[in-house]
């Protein structure tokens, strides 16, 4: 938006009193210009009177500017994510930590107001999560979560097991964002689809239409499914949404990788390769890695209560790692 288009300005509710005071100043300049003119006598008073307007003009513009500035960086936060997590290594027991790290997740959605929604689950016969993918909307919520993507660790003593050994395991998160504007397209003749029944509740209808969709990106040899939704057309939107996510993501993944010293080096490269996070329950205790900071009372974090970890990874904060 240009600083000359006072009408487009005063269109934007947080630059509309902004642009009327800078509409405002163009008149009286003028004005000055005019009595310039016309008047020998006041020349040198109007000279005064304009050089005022003007640095009052340069001010306003320059409030109007870091307005402008910090709606496109608002922009550029989604408000909107996919969130996956997936078992990694473990079997079982890693399973049903992937489902206990999506359920500390969805509580803290509902600790923040944020609406929460499956797109698409495979559990183990334990109810534990090989896969599971869901939608997030709110503010700020990837601001929030961007920090959780990465490998997370459990370490404990599984309820099956008889010689009181501790395991460790592991699952995988990503934080995808989902924005207005992206910065790319796919071509169609990249995309691979398949269609299949959808499993679990929804009536015979859900078993007997083929409305579960799957989308395949053959370039990256990326795939997504779909299959809460009701309709076949409506699950294949939302999977091209999260495919769109995913490749952005991988693009933004590469450019951070060639950086080194900034924050992002700091953090993470937000590679869900990369071992983030353990949750030993032997010990009570949560560990941050990349800011080798550690939280105690396991079980209050695993209800949703993860909001002082959250603000300790936006602040950067580097504490002393426990081992």
């Amino acid at each position: 938006m240009s600083l000359l288009n006072i009408e487009e300005l005063k269109k934007n509710y947080s630059t509309s009193y902004l642009a009327g005071v800078l509409e405002r100043l163009n008149r009286e300049e003028t004005q000055v210009y005019e009595i310039m003119g016309e008047d020998d006598d006041l020349h040198e008073m109007a000279k005064e009177e304009l050089k005022s307007i003007q640095k009052q003009k340069e001010e306003v513009k320059k409030q109007i500017q870091n307005i402008l500035d910090k709606n496109i960086e608002e922009e550029k936060i989604a408000n909107e994510i996919v969130l996956e997590v997936r078992a990694g290594a473990g079997g079982d027991e890693a399973s049903l930590f992937a489902w206990e790290l999506a359920h500390m997740y969805e509580l803290f959605s509902v600790i923040k107001g944020w609406q929460w929604k499956i797109t698409y689950e495979s559990k183990n016969e334990l109810g534990g999560y090989k896969e599971v993918s869901f939608e997030i909307k709110g503010k700020d919520v990837y601001k929030e979560m961007r920090y959780e993507t990465g490998v997370h660790r459990v370490q404990r003593i599984p309820a099956t097991e008889k010689n009181g050994r501790v395991h460790t395991s592991t699952a995988s998160v990503a934080v995808l964002p989902i924005r207005k504007k992206i910065s790319f397209e796919i071509n169609p003749n990249d995309l691979e689809m398949e269609y299949s029944r959808s499993g679990g509740k929804g009536g015979q209808n859900v078993n007997k239409v083929e409305t579960a969709v799957r989308l395949i990106h053959k370039p990256t040899g990326i795939d997504v499914r779909s299959t809460n939704e009701r309709s076949q057309l409506a699950n294949r939107e939302k999977a091209l949404m999260i495919l769109t996510a995913k490749l952005q993501q991988l693009e933004e993944e590469k450019e951070a990788k060639k950086y080194s010293g900034d924050r992002k080096a700091q953090i993470g490269t937000g590679d869900r390769s990369e071992k983030i996070r353990t949750y030993n329950f032997s010990q009570d205790r949560v560990t941050d890695h990349r800011i080798k900071k550690s939280w105690h009372n396991l079980p209050k974090i695993m209800l949703g209560y993860i909001e002082e970890i959250i603000i300790a990874l936006q602040s950067g904060e580097i504490g002393s790692e426990e081992e």
